[in-house]
């Protein structure tokens, strides 16, 4: 059975990474290195960021 694909694509999440700090452990060990609560918050500020979206296009 074959992998799902993800719903946000690896340029946004390695851009928070980035924003959140810990993009290092990315490269140097993958994704599956992060804690949960920085996989969390990935998926936390994602929704922030498609919040503000749909915001922008309601004004």
């Amino acid at each position: 059975m074959g992998r799902k694909r993800g719903i946000m694509s690896n340029q946004l999440k390695e851009e928070i990474a980035k924003e959140l700090g810990f993009y290092d452990t990315v490269q140097q060990e993958g994704w599956g290195a992060i804690r949960s609560r920085d996989a969390g918050n990935i998926v936390k500020r994602a929704l922030e960021l498609a919040e503000q979206q749909m915001q922008k296009g309601k004004s």
